[in-house]
């Protein structure tokens, strides 16, 4: 039976799901992991075969994180998976014409893989989450135990401290009582001394005595005694199987310290005649970081400011027997400097709709310049927006793409691999 939720629990969750929180229920994480996966919107542009390709990568990805055991990333891809193939994706206007090898796939991918791995994954997560909230519970019943075990310390040592100012009261008391006494005997002996002196003079004596007036002592205590420690009320969660840290919320993608150097290289020929060169970029998912191993570069048709690919089903297949995952694309300047043009503005928008983390390489060898670019937000919505074809001015101002901040290069091997 579904547990139910509270007003403030929904609330909660409906502004900003979180699933890290173990202070919530596992009912209640695993929903907002859901939401997650229901986090899916299409773009009519797009062909739905690129959705369907994107899937079988998608789904691929998704079978990583779950030998790699991150159960949430897993269980967040194949609910995306669900939502974009079962909701979404039936509703694009060129869905029923479509008719491509990848739909059969994903078909039996929905029915074999992904419903029974989503409801495999949601009761290991409930698992999961049940013991992390039974022992965040354990936690906050230990913090209020010794709470009260601190409480009644701080108690008992006011009264011994009570107890304690009391005999140092009556001490001082007994001692001003026994200064009034030896006073008194003073003052008698200095009378008897007087009236003896007037009977008969007898030599002074002094007879003195050194009375060592110890100070109380004082105790130095910690001033926190009565403070024990405190367990923190929300103790700290992390994703499970994430090892790396995010940059602008993307996975870092390590790009080879070779690989325009080896592209241009292929590319040399056309670049010399003034004519673009284009590739994919494939690589593999590893510990939620993207490691670009191979440059695919497929049959092509192309001119000094375009480049087309074509006969992509062999590319497909490339990866496919690889297990391959495309994250994104690089192509040649001939004759203009680094950057993304209108055109790779909307060509590029399709790759990181697909994949948040993909990357746009743009080589310049006439002006020895390489740039990793992305779009920004404002660069994802104005491409979505716009039905223009070719060559078409953009706005500038926000900027619509930037440079990456979350690529490192390395010094790995890297695979270049001519179809054309």
């Amino acid at each position: 039976m579904e547990q139910g939720f509270s007003f403030s629990t929904l609330k909660k969750l409906a502004a900003e799901p979180d699933h890290t929180d173990v202070s919530l229920t596992a009912a209640e994480r695993v929903l907002a992991l859901s939401k997650m996966g229901c986090s899916v919107e299409i773009n009519e542009e797009i062909t739905p075969r690129r959705y369907f390709r994107s899937g079988v990568e998608m789904e691929r990805m998704a079978a990583v994180y779950l030998e790699e055991g991150s159960l949430e990333n897993a269980y967040v891809l194949y609910n995306k998976f669900i939502t974009l193939f079962v909701e979404k994706l039936p509703s694009h206007r060129d869905y029923r014409e479509c008719s491509v090898p990848e739909k059969q796939v994903i078909m039996k991918k929905l029915q074999d893989v992904a419903f029974p791995r989503k409801d495999q994954l949601r009761k290991l997560l409930h698992e999961k989450f049940n013991k992390e909230h039974a022992a965040y519970l354990m936690s906050q019943s230990q913090a209020v135990v010794v709470d009260g075990c601190g409480q009644q310390l701080q108690r008992t040592s006011l009264v011994e401290q009570e107890r304690l100012r009391v005999a140092q009261l009556r001490r001082m008391q007994m001692e001003a009582e026994q200064f009034r006494y030896f006073e008194d005997q003073l003052r008698r002996q200095e009378l008897a001394n007087r009236r003896d002196e007037a009977v008969a003079k007898v030599p002074e004596q002094t007879d003195g005595s050194c009375l060592s007036h110890s100070s109380k002592n004082h105790v130095r205590l910690d001033p926190n005694r009565n403070q024990p420690f405190l367990p923190s009320s929300k103790p700290a969660a992390t994703l499970a199987g994430i090892h790396t840290q995010l940059v602008e919320d993307l996975r870092r993608v390590v790009i080879p310290r070779d690989l325009t150097y080896k592209f241009l290289l292929l590319a040399d020929s056309n670049t010399a005649r003034g004519i673009e060169t284009c590739g994919v970029l494939c690589g593999k998912l590893t510990q939620n970081e993207f490691l670009l191993t191979h440059v695919v570069v497929p049959k092509q048709s192309a001119g000094p400011d375009y480049c087309d690919m074509e006969n992509v089903e062999e590319l497909f297949s490339f990866q496919d027997h690889h297990s391959l995952l495309t994250l994104g694309w690089i192509h040649t300047h001939p004759t203009q400097t680094a950057f993304l043009s209108s055109v790779d503005l909307h060509t590029h928008g399709s790759y990181q709709l697909m994949l948040p983390e993909a990357i746009a390489i743009v080589c310049s060898p006439k002006h020895n310049d390489t740039g990793v670019f992305r779009l920004t937000s404002s660069g994802m919505g104005e491409v979505a927006r716009c039905r223009l074809k070719g060559f078409h001015p953009h706005s500038k101002d926000p900027p619509l793409f930037s440079i990456c901040r979350h690529v490192v290069i390395k010094d790995l091997k890297t695979t270049v691999l001519d179809l054309r």
